[in-house]
């Protein structure tokens, strides 16, 4: 599979959302590739990596849901943004437990759709390897993602601070915690002690 460093797949089957997209990634110097359906995109993304891929939720066909478990997104080389309106909240928040990096809701604001991407690509290729050996009761059960929130929360760092550095948003650093909780901690300092291995008491 080849990479194109400087390209930005953008999948909606909305016209005015493609150019709209296209404009403003070009203006930036990206080369901006667009599709209208999934299965025209999963095979180009199969085929070559881009710096970045912009999906939107709903499409006629393949779902972002769909799409982002036929490319196994949470293995995917490159951020994977889910664009959503703002009912599709809970849909959002399927999409980041199918390995989608994050989310961006309509209506854009253009500055700000570049700058979550410029930090996305950038947190990506500074990624460090995932230590194996991570053993607490349930990181097997946990993505890499959630694995690297847990690095995050266990450090001390608050949502924002967590969602800095991994270049999410922290209200995905939220969605991760609210999985990453279910293991049976009550709160940041319940998940401390079970990733440390003290379990609390009673």
């Amino acid at each position: 599979m080849s990479a194109d460093a400087d390209a930005i797949y953008i999948v909606d089957d909305d016209p005015a959302v493609r150019d709209a997209l296209s404009v403003l990634f070009n203006m930036e110097g990206y080369v901006v590739e667009t599709f209208s359906d999934g299965d025209t995109f999963i095979d180009s993304a199969s085929r070559a990596v881009p710096a970045c891929v912009m999906l939107d939720v709903h499409m006629p066909g393949r779902s972002g849901i769909e799409i982002l478990k036929a490319l196994n997104a949470e293995n995917y080389p490159a951020p994977i943004f889910i664009i959503s309106g703002q009912g599709d909240i809970p849909m959002a928040v399927e999409a980041i437990r199918n390995g989608a990096f994050d989310f961006v809701e309509k209506p854009f604001n253009a500055e700000t759709v570049l700058e979550r991407v410029k930090e996305g690509i950038a947190a990506m290729n500074e990624r460090q390897p995932i230590e194996k050996n991570v053993s607490f009761p349930g990181a097997e059960l946990l993505t890499r993602r959630e694995l690297e929130v847990v690095k995050e929360i266990t450090e001390g760092a608050s949502n924002k601070e967590a969602g800095r550095t991994l270049g999410i948003s922290p209200r995905t650093v939220e969605v991760h915690r609210a999985r990453i909780m279910e293991l049976g901690a009550r709160n940041a300092a319940d998940l401390v002690r079970i990733v440390l291995g003290h379990p609390t008491a009673g």
